[in-house]
């Protein structure tokens, strides 16, 4: 991991950007953090339209965890941003434009082409980022995982040990194969519903959260769209965090 700008914001907290091989990514650690007092660390998913772009979203979610005590951390994913182009993934999401321009079904083929080699390529570049942060003297344990791709967060959720507790955003597409996966899963989980989510199948994202096998998994669905997300659901997220890692 090699840092190549720092800036305190005006709240306190440390913003440094950093990259891990040909991967961008961001730390943001509270004014509080030190070798001597390391806090805890949540990832910061996602969806893939480039850090640059998700910027304004990503660090005001930091500073509300940075309020609360915990670093944060997110990583560019495969393909975007200012990361190598990703064919197959721009087909894949050309593919599913038209059909939704079209009032089409996306179908499983759409949903597989355009999530399932994301995941593969993207879980282990997190888990990388995990080891590199982890070794920092001013970040320590236990970690959390928040937002983004679900099915990126599920994968992590079942191969990553060191994540303790996950929120998932239940508004993106999810490939057959992975309610498998979903099964499981194992650690407390908060699930965000948006009830009238435009872009997401609300009978998939129930059946999603049904295949959980966590014994504490908590499903908080608020009316609106994709983007109509209120912001006491995010206090709620909050207050899961400081339960599960504090």
């Amino acid at each position: 991991m090699r840092f190549t700008s720092e800036q305190r914001l005006d709240d306190g907290v440390v913003e440094r950007e950093f990259t891990l091989g040909e991967i961008p990514g961001i730390l943001w650690t509270p004014a509080s953090a030190s070798a001597s007092a390391p806090v805890p660390l949540i990832l910061l998913g996602h969806p893939p339209l480039g850090l640059r772009k998700m910027y304004p979203r990503l660090v005001a979610r930091a500073r509300h965890s940075a309020a609360d005590g915990f670093a944060t951390a997110t990583i560019e994913l495969p393909g975007s941003g200012d990361r190598p182009r990703w064919p197959a993934a721009e087909r894949a999401r050309a593919d599913l434009r038209r059909a939704m321009d079209a009032g089409e079904p996306v179908s499983d083929e759409i949903v597989d082409a355009l999530i399932l080699p994301l995941v593969e390529k993207a879980v282990p570049e997190w888990q990388a980022a995990l080891d590199a942060l982890l070794s920092l003297p001013e970040i320590g344990g236990p970690v959390g995982y928040s937002g983004g791709v679900i099915s990126i967060g599920i994968r992590l959720a079942v191969v990553e040990p060191r994540i303790v507790a996950a929120g998932f955003f239940a508004g993106s597409f999810v490939p057959r194969a992975m309610f498998e996966e979903a099964r499981q899963v194992t650690i407390p989980l908060h699930v965000l519903l948006q009830w009238d989510d435009e872009g997401n199948d609300r009978q998939a994202a129930l059946d999603l959260f049904d295949a959980f096998s966590s014994k504490e998994k908590s499903l908080h669905a608020n009316m609106g769209g994709h983007t109509g997300v209120p912001q006491y659901a995010g206090d709620a997220a909050a207050q899961f965090f400081t339960r599960h890692l504090k």
